[in-house]
């Protein structure tokens, strides 16, 4: 059985990888323009903690489904990551890179099989 939430947490981790690649750059200009403005690297941090709770959901319908949770592991390490400090931007855009793949396989998890 697939889960939606999967689906829509791997759409969201793709759109999270993009803006924390895009943050690179809005950061070196704020840095650049020394206005003292953090409103822009707030916003990230915003979309970063939504990835985190995003994939917390997907991980508790992952295991109420029966469907492989590494997506979602993986999906709330890199977030975490991100959302702790924007240095580990890019170890966060591999991690949810390889989240978005796993969470769109959607694989039955090992113990399912015996489970029914």
């Amino acid at each position: 059985m697939k889960s939606k939430m999967n689906t829509w947490t791997a759409i969201f981790n793709i759109f999270n990888a993009v803006m924390l690649f895009i943050s690179w750059f809005v950061v070196i200009i704020q840095a650049a323009s020394s206005d003292g403005n953090a409103s822009s690297a707030a916003f990230f941090y915003i979309v970063t903690w939504i990835g985190v709770l995003l994939n917390i959901l997907s991980f508790y319908y992952a295991k109420q489904l029966n469907i492989s949770v590494v997506g979602a592991v993986l999906g709330i390490i890199g977030s975490l990551l991100s959302g702790l400090s924007m240095i580990f931007a890019f170890p966060s855009i591999v991690l949810l890179i390889i989240a978005v793949v796993f969470e769109f396989l959607q694989k039955p998890s090992k113990g399912a099989n015996n489970a029914k």
